[in-house]
């Protein structure tokens, strides 16, 4: 199905060249003055130097050709030479029964589709979950149900950090507390306790303390990189630790991400990779990428064009030890030996955006992605409290991921209960995806790159540019729809959607108009904000429909009718965006 602004382009295409002018010039637009038309083109005013005419002439020949065409209402040329763009009333109302009839209400697949791989959530294990893990799992979450929806064949990974210092640290940290496990016993070669010697509370306790030791005492610190080193050359006891807190971690990790609703097909770890980086390290130097440098192997990736320095990128340290440009290099390698991938897509802070153009810049130097694979960094601002600097609790520590949706969801748990009688279970129940709402829509409707201020106060009320708003305005639309089906009549049988009556539904079908676009617009651009602007104009659109017209009081059926086949339209069409962006509507509130 073509979208609507394709296909008034193609009617001002073809009146410019009738015209006699270029076709490419017949572009057409969404009006900035809604108050003067909806759709607009400036094609009048790019024509003027070309064909030594005045604009507003250009303009008027083909408004000329275009008077009379049953699409539109009014075609205008305005000075200096813009045209005016406004549709029919039954025109909009033929495309949006279209829509209504369409399985996909009109957007289409990507007609290019791809294998593409999305590196979110990143957590490293021994460690909670805590606010800095949100907008990560929360974004690449909604980048990849749109990819997907767009007809992609996409591939989650949660990439955890499990091969890095804070592994040696536990276990330097263990040693000390526990000297006497086995997993210090050099002579021990029997089997190792299925059972870990530690729960996930105790490694969370145990990675802080640890870490805050070892930056006063450097012998503290020689010991952890020991045991990192010992633990990457095939320490055995060292192994079957590591396998613990991998195991440990990743079970409370899981446990987070679904109460997010955020969900991976690969639990992929930076250990996974480490098979491919003799070969590789080996290949970059057998090819003359890869040189010594102040005891490190490294590789430029400077280039010419450059505007500001540009540091090697580092292979090896001068211990021969790997870090995290080596495996994430490697983790491309693996992603297109195993994937093919022909995109992936890296969903992670701004401030990590050098490291990235390092291991790309290096990867397609030596050849283990070529220009034809997409690599993508989607770099996101930090979440600040209301003073502006990074969320935190009150005494200054890093906020557990858990606790804020707990308090989120109390938050709005008590909204609830403060505006009616309910059972309290059940509205625990909506609070929960009224909660999730807030916390994903508050976060997505920022620009991802943008640091933003989370407000919970705002940002869980039912007014405004909120999550629970849109909610309400889908459970509005579903107890019209059932208060409707209780008086006897069926959906099916609703007819068509007839031309609008009045601003108000107009102005919420011309906000349906523009769903195509917004989702191929929020998957081109990896920008779920698109998505969040789009679903608030048509609440916004529906509330104001809802307020200024009688709906199930209305005598006319034919015209009742139709407004119900609209509503279902609007329902259907919020419900598939909030699935975009990760969460979903309560039957009431």
């Amino acid at each position: 199905m073509k979208k609507i602004i394709e296909l008034i382009g193609e009617q001002v295409t073809s009146a410019f060249e009738k015209a006699g002018y270029d076709g490419g010039l017949g572009a057409v637009n969404l009006s900035n003055r809604p108050d003067l038309c909806q759709y607009q083109c400036n094609g009048a005013m790019a024509a003027a130097k070309k064909y030594h005419k005045a604009p507003i002439a250009i303009a008027g020949d083909v408004v000329e050709l275009l008077k009379g065409n049953i699409i539109f209402e009014s075609v205008e040329a305005v000075p200096p030479g813009f045209i005016n763009i406004t549709l029919s009333p039954s025109y909009i109302a033929g495309y949006i029964q279209n829509m209504s009839e369409d399985d996909r209400f009109g957007c289409n697949e990507t007609e290019h589709k791809k294998t593409i791989v999305i590196d979110y959530g990143g957590p490293n294990v021994a460690k909670p979950l805590h606010v800095g893990h949100l907008r990560s799992a929360i974004i690449g979450e909604s980048i990849k149900r749109i990819a997907r929806y767009m007809g992609n064949h996409v591939i989650g990974d949660v990439h955890l950090g499990d091969w890095g210092l804070q592994i040696g640290l536990i276990i330097t940290e263990l040693r000390a507390r526990s000297p006497k496990l086995p997993y210090f016993d050099e002579g021990f070669d029997g089997e190792y306790p299925a059972e870990a010697p530690f729960t996930m509370s105790e490694l969370e306790q145990i990675y802080p303390y640890a870490s805050g030791y070892s930056k006063e005492h450097p012998e503290y610190l020689a010991a952890a990189r020991q045991a990192t080193a010992d633990l990457q050359a095939g320490n055995k006891g060292y192994n079957a630790l590591w396998k613990h807190i991998i195991d440990v971690s990743v079970a409370d990790i899981k446990k987070n991400y679904e109460k997010l609703d955020v969900s991976f097909e690969l639990w992929k770890k930076e250990s996974d990779v480490q098979q491919y980086i003799p070969d590789m390290v080996q290949m970059m130097k057998d090819k003359g990428y890869a040189y010594e440098s102040e005891g490190a192997l490294v590789v430029d990736v400077k280039e010419d064009t450059d505007m500001k320095e540009m540091p090697p990128c580092i292979l090896l340290k001068s211990n021969g030890a790997t870090n995290y440009e080596t495996t994430d290099i490697a983790t491309i390698l693996e992603r297109k030996k195993l994937f093919n991938a022909d995109e992936i897509i890296y969903v992670v802070d701004k401030r990590q955006s050098l490291h990235f153009e390092q291991v790309f810049r290096c990867s397609r130097k030596t050849g283990i992605a070529d220009d034809s694979t997409g690599l993508t960094f989607v770099g996101f601002g930090t979440m600040n409290g209301k003073d502006g600097k990074p969320f935190k609790t009150r005494d200054g520590g890093v906020l557990r991921l858990e606790t804020l949706i707990s308090d989120i969801n109390e938050a709005v748990y008590k909204r609830i209960m403060e505006n009616r009688e309910m059972d309290e279970n059940e509205a625990r129940g909506i609070a929960e995806k009224v909660g999730l709402s807030a916390i994903k829509y508050g976060d997505l409707s920022n620009q991802a790159s943008k640091d933003y201020i989370f407000d919970v106060d705002r940002f869980t009320s039912f007014e405004g540019n909120t999550g629970p708003y849109i909610l309400y305005s889908i459970v509005r639309i579903k107890s019209v729809l059932a208060k409707y089906a209780e008086s006897g009549n069926s959906m099916d049988s609703a007819r068509n959607i007839i031309a609008p009556a009045n601003k108000s539904e107009t102005d919420l079908m011309l906000a349906l108009l523009k769903y195509s676009d917004v989702i191929e617009q929020a998957y081109n651009d990896n920008a779920p904000h698109k998505i969040c602007q789009f679903i608030y104009e048509v609440a916004d659109a529906f509330n104001g429909f809802y307020h200024e017209n009688r709906i199930l009081a209305q005598e006319d059926s034919e015209r009742k009718e139709s407004w119900i086949r609209l509503l279902v339209l609007v329902k259907n069409i919020l419900e598939q965006c909030i699935n975009l962006l990760g969460f979903e509507a309560p039957e009431h509130m």
